[in-house]
């Protein structure tokens, strides 16, 4: 199954290949629909901090999009 999220999924937890602006710009609009999603499910308190780790994923995407430089895994 494709998905938007493909290339940060199958990316390494450290090192690798950096994404490009236009992945991360990818990758966000996916991310954004899901975090959607679950906050308007609600749900417990492992839910909430999920919503919250992906929010700030989406921070550091929109920070990469809009200074227009790759997301670098160290």
């Amino acid at each position: 199954m494709s998905t938007a999220l493909e290339s940060l999924l199958d990316h390494p937890d450290a090192g690798g290949d950096d994404l490009s602006p236009d992945e991360c710009a990818s990758i966000l609009v996916r991310l954004e629909a899901i975090t959607d999603q679950w906050a308007r499910e609600g749900g417990d308190q492992l839910l909430q901090q999920h919503i919250e780790d992906a929010r700030q994923l989406a921070g550091v995407l929109r920070l990469c999009i809009e200074k227009d430089v790759p997301l670098a895994f160290l």
